[in-house]
């Protein structure tokens, strides 16, 4: 895996680039059969979901199967991290690329420390409330309501939360009031339309219990470095079309026309730094069996309920 840090034109740090290769199925992986999506680990259901017909949402049921991959992380580890967003990101890329049962694959991704969730906050709104209503509710089986939460980007945990008295918790509460607090790792699964927690359930829990704003790391794909190329000549052929109609206009209507610079210079910044950091769908694998294996799964893990 080949690892690039991303900033922005001033120099602030954005995140890091993971260049996967060699990796054709991850060990967390989403399946899909229509509009029906298993995630599992290492083949074991971890979570199945239905999009409803209106495309308002998704059922899911959560089984018990989830484990992080991320070992636990110590107190002192914390410490010595606090405050570096770059480190973190690498340590949990190396979580990522070391574990079988991460959903990395072959790609391009982006571990980043920015993320919409914070940009739906209100300043009257405390930390404990916007965070404790970004999770999905329910356990085995909830819904994700796009229609009330259009594109509020939520937070799906993978297993349930813990309490605000859990001993991992108050552990992590400490650290939180200390400002030392390890990143939250989110994964973004288009096909949700929402994120996964991969790790810190307890670290989020105990960020809520603060009322602080917890520090995360978000996971998602970008653009493939099979079209990063034709995208990049794409977005430079922009920038030249543009000098090219300035300069026409500039040649009929004199100098006070400007050249073009002011305003296609930032847009190709822009667009060249999207190449590195859009979101990109997530990938899902057709389901062996189809829609009857799903199924078969859905029986077994609800224990024959009637769901969705």
């Amino acid at each position: 895996m080949q690892r690039s840090d991303v900033t922005r034109d001033d120099g602030t740090w954005v995140g890091l680039s993971l260049d996967v290769q060699d990796r054709h199925q991850p060990g967390l992986c989403v399946f899909s059969a229509g509009p029906r999506l298993l995630v599992s680990r290492l083949s074991r259901p971890v979570l199945l979901a239905v999009v409803d017909e209106q495309l308002e949402g998704v059922d899911f049921w959560r089984t018990d199967e989830y484990r992080s991959f991320v070992p636990p992380l110590r107190a002192d580890v914390g410490r010595a991290l606090a405050g570096s967003p770059e480190r973190w990101a690498h340590r949990f890329a190396q979580y990522l690329i070391d574990s079988p049962d991460s959903p990395l694959h072959e790609g391009r991704w982006l571990l980043s420390r920015e993320s919409p969730l914070r940009r739906w906050r209100h300043a009257d709104t405390s930390h404990a409330e916007h965070w404790s209503s970004m999770l999905v509710d329910g356990h085995p089986d909830g819904y994700i309501d796009w229609f009330f939460h259009s594109h509020s980007w939520e937070v799906l945990p993978l297993r349930p939360m813990p309490d605000a008295d859990d001993s991992r918790v108050k552990a992590y509460r400490k650290q939180a009031r200390e400002g030392t607090l390890p990143p939250v790792l989110l994964w973004w699964v288009s096909g949700l339309d929402c994120h996964l927690i991969l790790d810190g359930h307890a670290r989020l829990a105990a960020a809520i219990a603060e009322s602080v704003d917890p520090p995360l790391l978000q996971l998602h794909r970008t653009v493939p470095r099979d079209d990063l190329a034709a995208r990049i000549n794409e977005a430079v052929g922009f920038y030249e079309n543009e000098l090219a109609r300035f300069a026409e206009l500039r040649a009929v209507h004199g100098p006070t026309v400007p050249d073009g610079a002011a305003t296609a210079g930032p847009q190709l910044v822009r667009l060249l730094h999207d190449l590195n950091t859009a979101e990109q769908p997530t990938w899902a694998w057709p389901l062996p069996g189809g829609e009857g294996q799903w199924r078969r799964i859905a029986r077994e893990v609800t224990a024959g309920q009637d769901w969705p």
